[in-house]
């Protein structure tokens, strides 16, 4: 995403959303606890503009996408989305999936690490934003979800037919994808799903402790990680390594790699500044 700003300014309010940011770490909250937080369009939208306003605007270094309530998220709202999509002509059915493939977009090209924080459920939806993060740290009440042929749908929605078999394999993802069927935390551990399990009621503790570690960290240099984690999961292994290597070119000339020497050298901690 380019940190180049169009003559909008700032959104000062999101309606769908609960948003903070404190010293380099955003914490986005899905805010509808009564409805599991479901997904509603402004939700999505709200969601698609606010990580590409982050983006721009560089002072994120980490964010943490958590639920209120009882859930992460249900997925789209059957009253307000699915009710209204039986309504909608092909165009417009189509504008309405290509936003909320805009929002995965935007969660792994986002120049900062996203860890979704999960309790309860996240299904349909809900489970591919968690997917589409860049870290699922979970609670045992955690539960996917990919709910999609449930309703009579394609199982690849918003991604999920690219990313999840990348994250458990080809396998897991057939099975996930294809039944639709609950996968708790345990499970979800063992084939790769959750990043990191924690005690009971924890998972936002984590995350949060996890952004913390992350946006102290080399920016910069998370940012390229993630970026070439995304570019070269199709690239033959030549034009990979060729990546790999201009890109460490590029980071080899900038302020932190000149930082950690210095601070190997002078026996102190490094002080990253994110170029």
């Amino acid at each position: 995403m380019s940190p180049f700003p169009s003559s909008a300014s700032r959104t000062p309010q999101w309606h769908h959303l609960r948003v903070t940011v404190e010293d380099g770490v955003a914490t986005v909250t899905l805010a509808r606890p009564e409805k599991l937080n479901a997904l509603t369009f402004g939700a999505y939208a709200d969601l698609r503009d606010l990580l590409a306003e982050l983006a721009r605007e560089r002072s994120v270094r980490a964010l943490v996408l958590g639920g209120e309530g009882r859930g992460f998220c249900s997925g789209g709202d059957v009253d307000e989305i699915i009710g209204a999509t039986l309504a909608m002509d092909t165009a417009q059915l189509l504008d309405f999936n290509r936003m909320t493939g805009q929002v995965v977009r935007a969660l792994r090209e986002c120049p900062f690490p996203v860890i979704a924080a999960v309790h309860g459920v996240a299904a349909g939806a809900g489970a591919v934003l968690a997917l589409a993060a860049d870290f699922r740290v979970a609670d045992p009440s955690a539960r996917f979800a990919f709910l999609f042929t449930k309703v009579g749908l394609s199982g690849g929605d918003m991604g999920a037919a690219y990313l999840l078999p990348r994250v458990v394999g080809l396998g897991h993802a057939t099975r996930l994808l294809m039944l639709g069927e609950p996968v708790r935390a345990p499970e979800a551990e063992r084939i790769g799903l959750i990043s990191e399990m924690t005690d009971e009621g924890q998972a936002d503790a984590r995350a949060a402790e996890l952004a913390r570690r992350l946006a102290d960290g080399p920016a910069l240099a998370y940012a390229q990680t993630k970026a070439l984690l995304t570019a070269e999961l199709d690239m033959p292994l030549a034009a990979a390594v060729e990546m790999d290597a201009a890109t460490q070119a590029l980071l080899m000339n900038g302020d932190d790699y000149a930082e950690f020497h210095a601070a190997f050298t002078e026996k102190r901690p490094p002080k990253w500044r994110g170029r």
